[in-house]
């Protein structure tokens, strides 16, 4: 047997059949506070959620987003600025129902922006060679769509080291415990740290749980356990900032999964985190009947896919299931449209939303208009591929507007 297939095979072990049942029960119990419901039967309504790819609207999941009149809050329901979003932050979006424009590209209107990292926390270890990182004892794996945020990691994974604070947007992989990272900042301090991930080793007596090796108490925490808080279900954390007797405390806990419910068009990017067949497995905790769908090759356990479908309850019935690898994420690249704000000729490179985008004319192709062109408040649409330190936009075209 293939070494990767195997590795699959001894992480089945795990009872995923069960945790499948439990993210069922969970998305047909409507549990709390982790449910977005609205749009069958009324108004089109759209919920989408993975890492953000482009910009000009909001991108993700191939969707256009128009954010000009949508609310933006942090995953504490925290207001925050459409100006914070960023290329590979995970993202989930609440918006009309989905439609094509006169360029063919899928597009709606967000009403709300969610957006919320999955690791905050110092870095304990660093592999350069494997391109891994260990932050609350929690591995993170860098690839070449890792968006490195360029101002605070301005030379990618080389720039950080042992101690630094980082924020860490990734989508966790069953298989290997592992939490592949598509996007890194770092930060100055933190009052708490933050971790998103997958309960084990519960112990409701001792009020006590794992996430990874990591030991977690939550006996500080008043009243019981939130619902949600059972093996083999995704679960968010505050946690103080030092650990006493090897065990991190909880200064807060909630549901780790947006489960959208009775919803017209349901859009999912991520790793299959439960697979009981090809018919019935977990997106990122999201409980998706695939029943009606031809299953595509490679489709298993800790798999990239993308998802589309309809909410019924808060299951995603689907009617699209594609698996990516990681060369068909790398070539789908990332979009940004706008009006560039600054341009460096010397260094031919330009600020477009915030991200900087590098051209060559050699290499970049240019359509209605030559480099000769580019200029603040130009309106261009740059598409491209990250720099080897992902920290920048190398642009394969460059279309003027």
């Amino acid at each position: 047997m293939h070494p990767h297939h195997e590795r699959r095979s001894r992480a089945s072990t795990f009872d995923w059949s069960r945790a499948l049942c439990l993210a069922l029960t969970l998305a047909l119990a409507d549990c709390g506070g982790g449910v977005d419901s609205g749009g069958t039967g009324g108004t089109a309504a759209s919920f989408a959620s993975g890492p953000i790819t482009g910009f000009g609207s909001v991108i993700v999941n191939g969707v256009h987003f128009d954010d000009s009149s949508s609310s933006v809050t942090d995953d504490t329901g925290a207001t925050r600025s459409r100006d914070e979003l960023r290329l590979g932050m995970s993202t989930e979006i609440r918006g009309s129902g989905i439609t094509l424009d006169a360029a063919g590209s899928s597009v709606s209107t967000a009403s709300r922006i969610t957006f919320g990292s999955d690791i905050l926390g110092p870095i304990e270890r660093i592999d350069a060679t494997s391109r891994q990182l260990v932050v609350l004892g929690q591995t993170v794996e860098t690839n070449p769509t890792t968006v490195f945020d360029e101002v605070s990691v301005s030379g990618g994974l080389s720039s950080l080291g042992v101690g630094n604070l980082v924020e860490v947007h990734a989508q966790f992989d069953v298989v290997t415990g592992h939490y592949i990272a598509t996007r890194i900042e770092r930060r100055g301090a933190a009052a708490v740290y933050r971790l998103r991930g997958l309960v084990t080793q519960l112990d409701t007596t001792a009020r006590a749980f794992n996430i990874g090796s990591e030991r977690i108490s939550y006996a500080g925490l008043s009243g019981p356990a939130p619902a949600s808080l059972v093996n083999g279900n995704f679960v968010r954390l505050r946690l103080h900032t030092a650990k006493v007797g090897g065990v991190w405390a909880v200064a807060a806990l909630t549901d780790g999964v947006q489960r959208p419910q009775d919803l017209d068009e349901v859009r999912l990017e991520g790793l299959i985190s439960a697979f009981g067949s090809a018919a019935q497995f977990s997106v990122n905790g999201v409980a998706v009947n695939a029943a009606n769908v031809t299953p595509p090759a490679g489709l298993a356990l800790g798999a990239r896919v993308e998802v589309e479908g309809t909410a019924s309850g808060a299951v995603l019935v689907a009617r699209k299931v594609e698996v990516k690898t990681q060369g068909d994420v790398t070539n789908e690249g990332f979009e940004l449209r706008g009006a560039i704000s600054s341009v460096d000729a010397p260094n031919q490179t330009f600020s477009l939303r915030g991200e900087t985008v590098k051209y060559a004319p050699g290499s970049t192709e240019f359509r209605n208009g030559t480099a000769a062109g580019l200029a603040p408040a130009v309106y261009v649409e740059a598409r491209g591929i990250l720099s080897v330190d992902g920290t920048r936009l190398l642009a394969t075209r460059i279309t003027f507007k």
